[in-house]
């Protein structure tokens, strides 16, 4: 066989052979399916690492995904989560703005046989979630109670202590759990008058704060100073949030707490975020709630993935959330308390943050 006719003929088979490779990668791709992942803000870091961390998961197991922040505009989201639909996604996977909202476009996705992940914030008032992947959210609020009741020496009989509290986006039904968890723990002491609110606000319709706003908060708190402790010490605060809990120390701190003769009143959080463990390390923040995104994102993954394949997903609670119309099967992980004493084994010891990072 002459030269030409041997080249031209290797030329063929790798032609045929790479229109093979990119017909079974297609089919790959096709068969393991494509996830939307809509999350409600960038200007939290929280949401920032969920959505990193689920894209990075599911693209390790070989699906496409369409990764959308909406910037706490909800009609951002509507308009996401449509276009994920138009796309052909499999399933979509909504941490929401607003959990009462979406009901319209969820629809949407079940006509388009698409399954709904509800992710960490519940979605209200459809019958079309397929599953909910969350932390144990009374749980949140039990550690924020119990840390209070802890560093004051309540159960010992020590007090009376001021205290006031803050609350999540009324629009998110996370923040009524958080804030039950608390009160469980709390309300008690605050019957026996252990525990004193000297502004008296203590309902979610006084205290909560819409979006989780730490600027809302630091306002509300500088308001809370002004009216009711020009000479009171306040002692507590329930914050559900770091970026609350960060907004309300600013406020402190601008009229003079912080000072060894003025020292800061125990606060609360929850996230972990970079901020308030610097703080924590710093001795402001007292403590935040430590919920492993990591964890929550790849039990997202196994849930998508049982979808996909025709199987029923691991849940382990199927009474708790009811979301108005359905009471839908989620899996709740652990949250963890962390404060001084702990923040460098379950911070920096599960490789959340290095200790430079927080600056241990």
């Amino acid at each position: 066989m002459k030269k030409g006719a041997v080249a031209l003929l290797v030329l063929l088979l790798a032609v045929v052979c790479s229109a093979c490779n990119l017909a079974e990668s297609s089919a790959g791709d096709k068969e393991k399916g494509y996830i939307g992942i809509a999350m409600p803000t960038k200007s939290s870091e929280r949401w920032v690492g969920d959505g990193e961390n689920m894209v990075r998961l599911f693209q390790e197991q070989g699906y496409k995904t369409d990764l959308q922040y909406a910037e706490d505009v909800v009609e951002n989201q509507i308009a996401q989560i449509e276009n994920m639909i138009t796309k052909g996604v499999d399933v979509i996977v909504i941490a929401s703005i607003d959990g009462n909202t979406l009901t319209d476009v969820i629809k949407k996705a079940h006509d388009q046989g698409i399954s709904v992940i509800s992710y960490d914030r519940l979605i209200r008032n459809t019958e079309y979630l397929t599953y909910y992947a969350t932390f144990d959210n009374f749980k949140v609020g039990q550690l924020q109670g119990s840390y209070i009741e802890e560093k004051l020496g309540l159960k010992e009989g020590k007090g009376p202590f001021n205290i006031e509290l803050f609350g999540g986006s009324p629009d998110d039904n996370n923040a009524y759990f958080f804030f039950d968890g608390a009160m469980s723990v709390l309300q008690p002491y605050i019957d026996s008058g252990k525990l004193v609110v000297r502004s008296k606000q203590t309902t979610m319709a006084q205290i909560a704060t819409l979006r989780w706003d730490g600027a809302l908060a630091q306002s509300r708190m500088d308001n809370l100073l002004s009216a009711y402790y020009s000479s009171e010490h306040l002692d507590a605060v329930l914050s559900p949030y770091d970026g609350i809990s960060i907004g309300i120390i600013s406020s402190l701190k601008g009229i003079g707490y912080g000072t060894e003769s003025k020292p800061l009143p125990v606060i609360t959080g929850q996230d972990a975020e970079l901020a308030s463990i610097k703080s924590i390390v710093a001795g402001e923040q007292t403590m935040t709630v430590f919920k492993d995104t990591r964890e929550l994102a790849a039990q997202t993954v196994k849930m998508a993935n049982s979808i996909l394949q025709g199987e029923k997903a691991e849940v382990n609670d199927t009474t708790s959330y009811d979301n108005g119309l359905m009471v839908v099967p989620a899996y709740l992980l652990d949250p963890v308390s962390v404060d001084m004493t702990n923040v460098e084994e379950d911070i920096v010891g599960t490789g959340y943050y290095t200790a430079e990072e927080i600056g241990l």
